[in-house]
């Protein structure tokens, strides 16, 4: 590209602009922001005069902004597509702050510090040094930022340190200090071992906020919760339970706090509706929610109550990641009950947790052996570690006649045991491939052929799970033969036709859908796309289509807090240094009917099940909770 203009209309920086169009603007004399106008565009053939109003708008909106920081990269030489997230991330004045600190670059998803520096190097009036406060402080957060992808919410001093020598920090300790200095991230002394000298560690601001408000926020619940009914009314709705799951309604009703987990088949959903009985009875206003779509339906399904998603529970405006609900303006709720807690990250747990007022009785629902949260934290974890919150696990395996198979596979996965599979009942059925393109093909079967024709499960109720992305049996290329199979077309809208599965993967709240949440192309027309996810047709604009991808093949983790009536779970080669034993164990649970696991892993599959448990995450909410109590 010879200019900036060019770059950023090639790079799709322009929302509504394709790239067909793209390409003249030249000739009509358009070469920057200066030329644009309503009658320039107009003038272009293929673009009439409100599709000229459009554009200009789209421009002026988002566009104009996304230019700015697209003039800055390309003097740097830099890819302008990292345009799109510095205006998420920093707003319209994304190009002035990147500017005043080019090295904020790297708060930008996927930027390497290499490029952060060669931005510095273009455009600071002043020669730029290693050992710049501004740049020792971006690389501290983007050392704590990466490992926060990892889990964690806090590092050991000398970790931090080690990582900014291995990425060319001059000065380790002055780049923490500049860090702490600039309110992003926080020191903290860990005394949680008697024993041994208090260990510093670090983390960003906002980690250190989420944990401390959980803690405060459970031990406050704790305190000012009165008892949930007499013991009269409990014992009407505790009359169908085992003695485990009387126990456990009795804890909930006792105590402003409680944790219930266990196993699929366990009981806890029998427990749930208990619960959501008992605070009926006792006329208290009841919330129910879950971090999926799916999740939520099930759970309204079982109890009779309304559900929702937390974010939508919570007011989540749109993509910012900012709540309506919260300590000023709290949940109208006197029982909160959240199911697939091992969900929940630290951020989206303190705004549940800020959200609910005195009083309120909170029910965490959840199993820890599931795989952790996609974001920072380990709160279930946490919490149980922790002793601090009363506790209820069922063990006694209830589900024999109506998922019995797949509940006890998946009980002995989660003591870490894989037994030999044999099924007369066809409920698990395991199928050996000879790698990636023998288990795609095996994959494409048995949605397509074999379950919908033995066991009479439409393929619409079939759903594919697979740990990875790439290769012949990872979500890409399954969802592009599956596609041929079960919806031939070329894409009407970007890359979707009626009656596609999709699924979203980012939050948009505002427009009617949430990140995970999966649907079915029910529509579309003039660039809109009508997606049922479940609750009726949503009106997906094309500026939202990048957000949606096809959905018959997902990854482990998209699944966790869904259930299909048949999983098919993938498991190549590729895949082999991903497999532990949270991760089988989540694939397997999302069935609730049948249960499929095509193998092409080889010993890794029984070796990652008996060796490989949950990764550790370096957290300090338990200690946190200790302390309190």
């Amino acid at each position: 590209m010879d200019t900036a203009f060019e770059a950023f209309c090639e790079a799709g920086l322009w929302p509504g602009l394709g790239r067909a169009n793209a390409g003249k603007l030249a000739a009509a004399h358009i070469n920057g922001p200066d030329d644009i106008s309503a009658d320039a565009l107009a003038a272009i053939d293929g673009i009439s005069g409100p599709k000229a109003q459009q554009l200009l708008r789209s421009f002026d909106d988002l566009g104009r902004s996304r230019f700015g920081v697209a003039e800055l990269l390309f003097r740097a030489n830099l890819p302008v597509r990292a345009a799109f997230g510095a205006v998420d991330a920093f707003g319209r004045d994304a190009a002035t702050v990147l500017q005043t600190d080019p090295w904020r670059l790297l708060e930008v998803p996927g930027v390497e510090v290499r490029e952060a520096d060669r931005l510095a190097l273009a455009i600071l009036d002043e020669r730029p040094t290693k050992e710049d406060r501004r740049r020792g402080r971006a690389l501290t957060c983007w050392v704590l930022t990466r490992a926060a992808r990892d889990g964690h919410t806090v590092m050991p001093e000398a970790t931090v340190v080690a990582a900014l020598v291995g990425i060319d920090a001059p000065d380790p300790a002055g780049a923490i200090a500049a860090a702490i200095d600039d309110g992003t991230a926080v020191e903290i002394l860990n005394d949680d071992d008697a024993a041994a000298e208090p260990a510093r560690e670090i983390g960003l601001l906002r980690y250190a906020i989420a944990e401390d408000t959980i803690a405060e926020g459970l031990t406050r619940l704790a305190a000012t919760a009165s008892p949930l009914g007499g013991p009269d009314d409990r014992a009407t709705v505790e009359d169908l339970l085992d003695p485990a799951q009387r126990a456990a309604v009795d804890t909930v009703a006792e105590h402003g706090v409680a944790v219930l987990h266990g196993g699929p088949g366990t009981g806890k959903s029998r427990t749930v509706a208990a619960v959501v009985e008992l605070a009926r009875k006792a006329g208290k206003r009841i919330a129910l929610a879950a971090p999926t779509g799916r999740a939520a339906k099930r759970l309204e399904e079982l109890t009779g109550e309304p559900a929702t998603t937390v974010h939508r529970l919570l007011g989540a405006q749109g993509r910012t990641g900012e709540f309506l609900r919260g300590e000023t303006w709290p949940l109208d709720a006197d029982v909160v009950v959240v199911d697939e807690t091992s969900m929940l990250d630290v951020e989206l747990a303190a705004a549940l947790v800020g959200a609910c007022a005195d009083g309120t009785h909170l029910l965490l629902v959840g199993d820890p052996a599931q795989l952790p949260s996609i974001g920072p934290g380990r709160v279930l974890g946490d919490v149980l570690d922790s002793s601090a919150v009363p506790a209820i696990e069922l063990t006694t395996l209830h589900r024999q006649a109506e998922g019995g198979s797949i509940a006890r596979l998946a009980s002995a996965v989660r003591g870490g045991e894989l037994p030999p599979v044999d099924d007369p009942t066809r409920e698990v059925v395991v199928v050996a491939a000879e790698g990636s393109e023998d288990a795609a093909r095996r994959v494409v079967q048995l949605v397509t052929d074999s379950i919908p024709r033995v066991l009479g499960i439409e393929s619409a109720d079939i759903q594919v799970v697979t740990p990875v992305h790439r290769g012949a049996a990872g979500t890409a290329a399954l969802n592009a033969r599956l596609k041929a199979e079960l919806n031939p077309g070329s894409g009407t809208v970007g890359a979707f036709d009626v009656g596609d599965r999709v699924v979203a993967t980012a939050n948009h709240l505002d427009d009617g859908f949430a990140n995970g949440e999966v649907g079915v192309v029910a529509g579309l027309a003039d660039g809109v796309l009508q997606v049922d996810f479940g609750a009726g047709p949503v009106a997906v604009p094309s500026k939202l289509l990048s957000d949606l991808v096809h959905g018959w093949a997902l990854t482990v983790h998209r699944a966790q807090g869904s259930e299909w009536p048949a999983i098919v779970v993938a498991l190549p080669p590729e895949a082999s240094g991903m497999i532990s034993r949270p991760l089988v164990y989540t694939a397997l649970t999302r069935a609730q009917q049948h249960l499929s696991i095509v193998h092409a892993a080889g010993s890794a599959l029984a070796r990652g099940v008996r060796e490989v448990g949950a990764r550790p995450r370096r957290t300090r909410l338990a200690a946190l909770l200790r302390d309190r109590d």
